[in-house]
């Protein structure tokens, strides 16, 4: 199989399950070499798929949380380029738990998933995206802090909120970067983590959300979007 343009390699950290897993095959698909990423070894439906994706689908192993590791995967892919970083991290909490009712491990265990740990990847991994290249999020529209007019969730929307105001903060610092930065909100999918009361399947969100990364592609700058290409606002 010919390599495939750098532009459509795809680096997509967190893979194994859920809206990551998708994306790794929405993208291949697509015709991308994928990198994508899982915890732990030999266990997720990772393998089966690229042994289906013979060439096209590598898989690494990280865990976010411990930046040593990130470091790690860095180090390996050291020597190569990607059209796109992605980095898709998320964890929640009991439903009604409010932030009243969090305990202080079970509060820092999200923000630290959610908020800090997604930014080191990038912090960490930047260097590894072309010049006219990609660098998102999986974000939330639950991060939205104009369209809180419900709460709930508390600690989850606290968390993309968080997200959000640290890849600003990125964005600000690269105010020269000349490549797409995207914070994307799937919708509310049917996954493990969203529920099967869940508004949208993930045929409906995910393939959707790929048309709009693709379509932002070569535009520099920090965009707040939705999986239909919708600005959220902050």
């Amino acid at each position: 199989m010919p390599s495939p343009a750098p532009n459509k390699t795809l680096l997509l950290i967190g893979a194994s399950r859920g809206l990551g897993f998708a994306l790794a095959q929405e993208y291949l698909k697509r015709g991308w070499h994928v990198v994508a990423t899982e915890r732990g070894t030999g266990t997720s439906a990772l393998h089966p798929l690229a042994a289906a994706h013979a060439g096209q689908l590598e898989i690494e192993t990280v865990d976010i949380v411990h930046p040593d590791q990130v470091a790690g995967l860095h180090s390996r892919l050291a020597s190569r380029t990607f059209g796109m970083l992605f980095v898709n991290a998320g964890v929640t909490n009991a439903d009604d738990e409010t932030i009243a009712d969090v305990s202080t491990d079970e509060f820092v265990r999200v923000m630290v998933t959610n908020a800090l740990s997604p930014m080191r990847v990038i912090e960490t991994l930047q260097d590894l995206v072309q010049a006219d290249g990609t660098i998102g999020i999986m974000s939330s529209g639950q991060g939205s802090i104009a369209n809180n007019e419900r709460g709930l969730h508390e600690v989850y929307r606290g968390s993309k909120a968080a997200l959000n105001m640290f890849m600003r903060s990125f964005a600000a610092r690269h105010a020269d970067d000349t490549r797409t930065l995207l914070l994307m909100a799937p919708g509310w999918v049917r996954t493990d983590m969203g529920g099967p009361e869940a508004r949208l399947s993930i045929e409906e969100s995910i393939p959707n959300l790929a048309n709009t990364m693709d379509a932002q592609a070569g535009k520099p700058g920090l965009q707040y979007l939705d999986y239909l290409g919708r600005r959220v606002p902050w």
